[in-house]
């Protein structure tokens, strides 16, 4: 399990959208950041996209906590990025820079990755793109 969010994250910061979408269960829970939940690979794929668009970000300094029974998994990281585009409801982009700790849950069944809760400050987020 411990290897399966390491994976997950060396997918996210390559850009392989497939090979991290490949560790989603079908029925995928995402938790978005002070947001709402949305179920399902088709509604992660969607987000992912949006991001992309919207952002480049690479995940630094990844500390994975897992649980025996390999069922449950956490990771803090940093995560480095650069706001590309405006995104919905959020201040006008105009590549600024950001770094900012970020914490991520997650649960596990079969080796597939059920649920991906994110937790970041968006307060200071909107401080550093000068929002």
């Amino acid at each position: 399990m411990h290897e399966r969010i390491r994976d997950y994250y060396q997918a996210f910061n390559s850009g392989d959208r497939e090979e991290l979408l490949a560790m989603l269960a079908d029925d995928v829970q995402h938790d978005i950041n002070q947001g709402g939940t949305e179920t399902g690979k088709l509604a992660f794929r969607a987000f992912l996209e949006r991001m992309d668009r919207c952002y480049r970000e690479t995940v630094e300094d990844l500390v994975i906590f897992s649980f025996a029974d390999g069922t449950r998994a956490a990771a803090e990281f940093y995560i480095r990025g650069e706001y590309l585009a405006t995104d919905e409801g959020l201040p006008e982009a105009s590549g600024q820079t950001y770094h900012l700790r970020v914490g991520a849950f997650f649960d596990l069944r079969d080796g597939l990755i059920t649920r991906v809760t994110n937790y970041y400050n968006l307060q200071r987020w909107l401080e550093l793109v000068g929002a």
